[in-house]
């Protein structure tokens, strides 16, 4: 006990001295403990009613418990299947072909030799981020119209002209390439700044030793990113499950709800919609339980498979 509670004493002296030393630092990080504090972890409070009947008058602690009655009915719904195969569908396409896109860019950029050029490309590829998202599926509906630029270039080529948004099949595909780019600027800028921090002495080392272009990428600047491109990865499948939901929102419509009906969008309209808050509520916390155990998995295979992990 003795030592105990030295050793507690001690950690105490360490923090107080470290707060001392660095007091404006955690000053600086306040707001940014309270804003997690706030919208993070004081909300999951509100999680509880999942497994109660919610009725705004009664209250969260006065509200009925039902358990599991919520999750057993999700799961037995008739839009389970579809909304999870919908939800997987439109993320792993979008992790297969939005992830390695920024990758690809960020490895092209690191080969321009002319930083004028390079620059402009940058900025050009940032600047669809910076579009309001309402004003990105204005867009798109635009340009996926009978009329619109699109299908101009399809029947230029002798194909038929059709509303591309009433059509379940080019859904994922609108979705997916759109994604793309919107995002594959701002996701490169992870990856320029990993490739600035790789050493000189390596490329020059691969010159010596005869390699070109193509070696010194596989060799040297593969490699450098490697550990940048697994954390990045982690994150992004712990988001797997985590369409957003605004987006489809404003592409989709009953034609399409086949393929673009996914659990954010079903969440939203049991929700928002039928006011069915526990329901919602339960289907939420079914998706966010998935997000963790798939970022906990992939956190401890890469842990596993390449030293390199989040924790």
């Amino acid at each position: 006990m003795i030592a105990r509670k030295k050793l507690q004493n001690t950690t105490l002296q360490k923090i107080r001295r470290d707060i001392s030393m660095n007091k404006w630092v955690y000053v600086i990080a306040l707001p940014v403990l309270a804003y997690y504090i706030l919208f993070c972890y004081l909300p999951m409070y509100g999680a509880q009613i999942a497994f109660k009947y919610y009725q705004p008058g009664k209250g969260i602690i006065g509200s009925t418990w039902v358990g599991l009655s919520h999750f057993i009915s999700f799961f037995k719904g008739v839009y389970f299947w579809r909304t999870l195969r919908n939800t997987l569908t439109v993320s792993i396409s979008s992790l297969v072909f939005g992830f390695p896109s920024a990758i690809i860019l960020a490895l092209l950029l690191n080969e321009v030799k002319r930083e004028r050029f390079k620059r402009c490309i940058q900025t050009v590829s940032y600047l669809p981020h910076f579009i309001s998202l309402v004003v990105v599926c204005g867009i798109i509906r635009e340009f996926t119209e009978s009329s619109g630029l699109i299908n101009d270039i399809i029947a230029f080529f002798g194909g038929d002209r059709k509303t591309m948004l009433l059509n379940p099949k080019a859904f994922v595909p609108i979705y997916v390439i759109s994604g793309v780019w919107q995002n594959i600027g701002w996701n490169c800028i992870v990856y320029l700044s990993a490739l600035a921090g790789i050493d000189v002495a390596l490329y020059e080392a691969a010159t010596v030793d005869g390699a070109g272009r193509w070696k010194k990428m596989l060799h040297v600047t593969l490699p450098g990113i490697a550990p940048t491109i697994i954390i990045m990865l982690i994150l992004r499948v712990g988001q797997l499950m985590s369409v957003g939901h605004e987006k489809i929102l404003l592409l989709y419509n009953e034609s399409i709800y086949e393929t673009s009906d996914v659990i954010s969008t079903y969440i939203y309209r049991k929700g928002l919609y039928e006011q069915n808050y526990s329901f919602s509520s339960a289907v939420g916390l079914f998706n966010s339980a998935i997000n963790f155990v798939l970022v906990m998995a992939v956190n401890a295979f890469s842990r596993r498979v390449s030293e390199t992990s989040l924790w």
